[in-house]
């Protein structure tokens, strides 16, 4: 039976607007009974605004810091260490940081990544704290001198959407008469951030949803938001309240559908339909605003909103970007062979090639989360190299979801470089290597390509973020992804059927073994895991040939799955190449690899 959604076709849940928290402060300290005082303030506003601010409540005779709430010691050591340098070369840093009986105990010290990126040539040291929420920083010059600072890390423990306490990063103000003192006021204070945020979770909290999946088709949460990004000097890093938003509107609300459906938390076969946070900055003179409606899909305005392509004419190794469906259709037909076709939830086409030779059979696929783009171009790199060698016995299906894609490039439009974690599953909000139940919609080209090739081996291209994950409304590490919250580098991941496990490990020692050849890789995992140790601690996973790989007996799927983890949420040009570089280069390494081994080499 055709899915059906609930409930009517448009129907607004909440349209809310907020006073600004950075406006209400500096009306309310620029009073004259504040002249004179001293405040301090912690909100999730850019550092441009605070600044602003700051001078005009000096204005008013007010001695104002405002500080950001959200990475409080990333920001001090962006915005307040130059200050406390003053022409001196800093030689050694020591960090404290707190660690709170309801937060993880790694929290903090992944709170201050990318910390140990940012000071090079300086020697950093983390050590844990107690509960106190400051960030001890001892400074230590080259010519012998010593600071010690305290950094605020300001939280409170709330419920999250689950109702389980979570300590949570919120707004603060601190005022005294003197300096330092906070003898008028010392509280947390809810920002229009914050505001925001639970008044879309409570509106979809509220609303009477019915029992059977799918509830809605599409339900927008349009937030504007007077937030801020700062690039950082790091490699794709860049600290983001809108992207921040995006983040915990979707997953925790995820986490509710999964609750009101019975599920167990996690379950990926849920089928909400789709939910799509789009976070965008306030208008000039605007009040901040949130608006959640559910409504029918409109696929043709969808895709006449997905960013501007500029990859038309690019051979598939020069692509800077993800390219259009179209190409990703002309590349298919380029190929030859035999076609297969299935139709998403969307009517999209879910589309790929067999081509039939006397080696053994594999299956590539890419696009599975469809946020995950390096995998695209990579199936497609590697057909086209594949189809040009004899007996190559092969199956490509390159894009997997593609009504994920068309929402990936929709909200691309708007923020480029953000993961866009709404676009990870598909218009029915599923998973659809979990889909169990009909229709099949996507998950049919999947089972069309297996059972067209018999292909015992499957090459499945991923992606995970190339920048800090967090969730900082609802505890800041994403709850079961607590493994992926900071890049790692390219790895793989590797599942078998029983039995197979020999055959299955020898393919993984001799890709491993010849991704080694990759220009740049090994000095790009060798970064990228560094880093994440000084953050996250040990890799927990084994390092085969220089690669991190992790395997496991599963019985889903071909009996041999070797998938791909390449950090590309969402990075673009020369990052982009190097990504579907390196994934074609492990779809090439495992077809050698996979001959070799079943002929008994």
């Amino acid at each position: 039976m055709p899915h059906s959604a609930s409930p009517s076709l448009h129907t607004v849940l909440l349209d809310r607007t907020e006073t600004r928290t950075l406006d209400d402060w500096t009306m309310q300290f620029a009073a004259p009974q504040w002249r004179g005082r001293f405040v301090e303030g912690w909100l999730f506003e850019g550092a441009a605004e605070r600044r602003a601010a700051e001078r005009r409540l000096a204005g008013a005779g007010v001695h104002a810091t405002l500080r950001s709430a959200y990475k409080p010691l990333v920001h001090w050591f962006v915005e307040e260490l130059p200050g406390h340098v003053a022409g001196r070369q800093l030689g050694a840093v020591h960090v404290r940081y707190p660690v709170h009986p309801p937060a993880g105990a790694q929290r903090f010290l992944l709170e201050a990544y990318p910390l140990a990126a940012m000071l090079p040539g300086c020697a950093l040291e983390f050590e844990a704290g107690s509960a106190d929420l400051h960030y001890g920083v001892s400074l230590t010059f080259t010519d012998g001198s010593r600071q010690e600072h305290r950094v605020f890390a300001p939280n409170q423990v709330r419920p999250d959407v689950l109702q389980t306490p979570q300590l949570c990063p919120t707004g603060w103000l601190r005022a005294g008469s003197t300096e330092g003192a906070c003898d008028l006021v010392d509280a947390a204070q809810a920002t229009e951030f914050e505001r925001l945020f639970w008044s879309a979770i409570d509106a979809v909290l509220a609303f009477p949803w019915p029992q059977q999946e799918p509830y809605f088709e599409r339900l927008d949460l349009r937030v504007d938001l007077p937030g801020y990004e700062c690039p950082l000097d790091v490699a794709g890093e860049c600290v983001s309240t809108f992207e921040a938003m995006h983040e915990d509107l979707y997953f925790g609300l995820l986490e509710f559908f999964q609750r009101h459906s019975g599920r167990p938390p996690g379950d990926r076969r849920l089928q909400p339909g789709q939910i799509v946070p789009d976070v965008r900055p306030t208008a000039a003179g605007a009040a901040p605003r949130v608006r959640v409606v559910a409504r029918a899909f409109d696929t043709a305005a969808q895709d006449a909103a997905a960013w501007a392509d500029t990859a038309v004419d690019q051979p598939l190794e020069a692509m800077d970007r993800a390219p259009p469906p179209a190409r990703i259709a002309r590349e298919l037909e380029k190929l030859g062979g035999e076609p297969f076709e299935a139709r998403s939830r969307q009517g999209r086409a879910v589309a790929g090639r067999y081509l039939r030779g006397d080696g053994p059979a594999m299956l590539v696929s890419g696009g599975q989360h469809a946020n995950e783009t390096s995998g695209v171009v990579g199936a497609l790199r590697a057909a086209q190299a594949l189809a040009g060698h004899p007996g190559s016995h092969f199956a490509v299906l390159p894009l997997e979801n593609p009504d994920g894609y068309a929402l990936h490039r929709e909200l691309g439009a708007h923020h480029p470089h953000h993961m866009q974690h709404a676009a990870r599953y598909t218009a029915l909000g599923d998973d659809v290597e979990y889909r169990e139940s009909g229709p099949a919609y996507e998950r049919e080209a999947l089972q069309q390509a297996l059972a067209l090739s018999g292909a015992q081996l499957h090459v499945n291209l991923h992606g995970y973020p190339a920048h800090e994950w967090t969730r900082p409304l609802t505890g800041y590490v994403p709850r079961g992804f607590d493994l992926w919250t900071i890049p790692k580098g390219f790895f793989l991941i590797l599942r078998y059927h029983a039995g197979w496990e020999p055959r299955a490990r020898a393919l993984l020692e001799r890709v491993a073994a010849e991704l080694r050849s990759v220009p740049g890789l090994e000095e790009f995992n060798a970064r990228q895991i560094a880093l994440y140790q000084r953050h996250a601690g040990a890799l927990p996973f084994e390092r085969i040939h220089g690669t991190a790989c992790t395997r496991s007996e599963v019985q889903r799927g071909a009996p041999v799955t070797l998938i791909t983890e390449f950090p590309d949420e969402t990075v673009h040009g020369d990052d982009f190449r190097f990504a579907h570089t390196v994934q074609c280069a492990a779809v090439l390494a495992a077809e050698r690899a996979w001959r070799d081994i079943l002929a008994g080499r």
